[in-house]
């Protein structure tokens, strides 16, 4: 079965007083939806995303996202890949430009359950996004693509931070716990 792998990762997943809701509503939505990990899906699907941080491990990765005008961490749709750890590095390569990248560990970093609005001919509805901690493992610079406005190195100063997503300021949080 295609779930077991992300199932028994967010069941090993111990997470903050904050996504416990959201842990719970993931789980009943993947054990709900065999066809969780496809874009198709149209009420939500399965997304993985990184708190991507420098070779030094001092500074992370933020993208303002162009369709949604805010800052946000690196990731996207797993368009029928059930490895989510596997989708998170793809999506950071691609969404940075930079090739080596590497997990910090294995399993999640943090989750959250994004509303998208309506674009286009996109109706809106949920990203249960799936966030591991990566870290560039090369003196790579990063560039920037088509779904992004632009790409920011942030320090563990947060006045850096830009974003004001509650999710984003959570990972922030979590960098700077770790870090220290």
């Amino acid at each position: 079965m295609k779930r077991q792998g992300l199932i028994l990762l967010l069941n090993q997943y111990n997470p903050s007083d904050a996504e416990i809701t959201i842990k719970n509503d993931m789980l009943s939505f993947i054990d709900a939806n065999e066809d969780c990990f496809e874009r198709s899906l149209e009420i939500g699907h399965i997304t993985g995303s990184s708190w991507l941080l420098n070779k030094a491990g001092d500074k992370a990765l933020l993208m303002h996202h162009r369709k949604l005008n805010k800052w946000l961490q690196l990731g996207g749709h797993a368009d029928g890949d059930s490895d989510i750890l596997v989708v998170a590095l793809k999506e950071a390569q691609e969404e940075s430009g930079i090739n080596s990248i590497e997990p910090v560990s294995n399993g999640i970093f943090d989750i959250d359950i994004q509303k998208i609005p309506a674009y286009k001919s996109i109706a809106e509805h949920l990203h249960y996004d799936v966030r591991f901690l990566l870290k560039v493992t090369s003196d790579e610079t990063f560039q920037v693509n088509s779904e992004s406005n632009e790409l920011r190195w942030i320090g563990k100063n947060r006045e850096e931070l830009l974003s004001s997503e509650p999710s984003v300021a959570r990972m922030f949080d979590k960098w700077l716990k770790i870090a220290a």
